[in-house]
């Protein structure tokens, strides 16, 4: 494990039960904390708040923030560990579990069939034995396993000890300037993202993509024709051990500080963790799961920081520097691929979108792939 005084300050944080979270962005090596200096509950209510949120799946349950005015902020630069070694042993998910998540599916392809909604996402918590009680280390080694996901670690002690690495994003917001993305299907990486893409896998990655357009012509542009939307094709990439469709979406905002509450109603719970229509897929979910989400399928990341650049890069030219630029930003992220600590053991969260052409047995063996590694991180 890497010996630092980043990770143990968050050993610390920890140990003397303060709030704080850790995190690294996509494609960056730069990990930052925000390490709260009071162990108070703060909620984010209006999404005009500056801190760090952690939102649950269902919006009717409280979102909290660790605010960022209320925190210290430390960052490391990471470097991968190439000699990182994960576990062969892989534990199997109980028979009675199969069978429930296999009948699970099942009625959610009834309910599809006889017209209730066009697809939900369904999922399973599977609970993971574990001698390994420090939290810091396992965030250790979803950095080194998930170099392209946003991975993290969240505590509070009357909330909760949460870690992941997702590879979604919820949304990105610079100045006036969102985007986010539409993600679904999955298949096992292999060795190459060059791979076929079933027609069933297709049409739920544009069930997505066509609702997440939607929402955001309705929420920003009152169903104006005229907004400046760029949307991309579908295109393959790459999570720890698998494969998924993502289609890029980015919006040009009539001006920055658009309020963010409004998009964030109309877009949360995206199909690619609930399902469409949103209210009669979640109504579903909620009913039959047979366990609560909690913050799996929630979001999750920084809200409104403020970031201010230089408009010149030369320090020596003082009088360019009093020129500065400052935007407010956000980068939210959807809380998948997690996992919760609590009553000594790990509660591990999988799912999967159904359609009408979905296959139970497949969908469960769908949900075994992505609990793959993170039994692995465990063990």
């Amino acid at each position: 494990m890497i010996l630092n005084h980043f990770f143990e300050q968050l050993k610390t944080q920890f140990h003397q039960k303060l709030p704080f979270v850790a995190y690294k962005k996509p494609e960056t090596s730069i990990i930052k904390g925000w390490l709260q200096k009071d162990d108070a509950i703060h909620y984010c209510t209006d999404f005009t708040e500056s801190g760090f949120v952690f939102a649950p799946f269902d919006s009717n349950h409280s979102s909290f923030l660790i605010p960022f005015g209320n925190a210290t902020h430390i960052t490391h630069s990471f470097v991968k560990l190439d000699n990182m070694k994960l576990s062969d042993y892989i534990s199997n998910s109980d028979s009675s579990q199969k069978d429930f998540h296999i009948n699970l599916v099942k009625k959610g392809i009834d309910a599809i069939q006889q017209n209730a909604f066009k697809k939900v996402v369904l999922s399973r918590c599977e609970v993971v034995e574990t001698n390994e009680q420090d939290p810091i280390s396992i965030f250790e080694k979803l950095l080194n396993t998930y170099a392209t996901a946003f991975v993290y670690c969240w505590y509070h002690p009357e909330v909760g000890l949460w870690l992941g690495a997702t590879p979604e994003t919820f949304l990105n917001i610079r100045g006036n300037r969102l985007k986010t993305m539409a993600l679904a299907g999955t298949q096992a990486y292999k060795g190459s993202t060059d791979v076929f893409w079933k027609d069933k896998e297709r049409e739920e990655q544009q069930i997505v993509t066509d609702f997440i357009v939607d929402q955001l012509q309705e929420a920003v542009g009152n169903g104006s024709s005229h907004l400046q939307m760029e949307v991309s094709a579908q295109h393959t990439i790459k999570a720890g051990n698998l494969l998924h469709l993502k289609t890029d979406i980015m919006l040009q905002l009539a001006q920055a500080g658009t309020g963010l509450k409004p998009i964030i109603t109309a877009l949360h719970p995206t199909p690619a963790v609930c399902g469409l229509p949103k209210e009669k897929a979640k109504t579903f979910i909620i009913a039959h799961e047979g366990y609560s989400r909690e913050f799996y399928a929630g979001f999750l990341g920084e809200l409104n920081l403020k970031e201010t650049k230089s408009r010149n890069t030369n320090r020596r030219n003082v009088e360019n520097n009093a020129y500065r630029v400052s935007k407010t930003t956000s980068d939210l992220y959807v809380n998948l691929r997690c996992m919760q600590f609590k009553n000594n053991k790990v509660y591990m969260y999988v799912g999967g979108g159904i359609t009408k052409d979905s296959d139970a047995v497949s969908e469960w063996e769908e949900t075994v792939q992505k609990s793959q590694i993170i039994k692995r991180v465990l063990l």
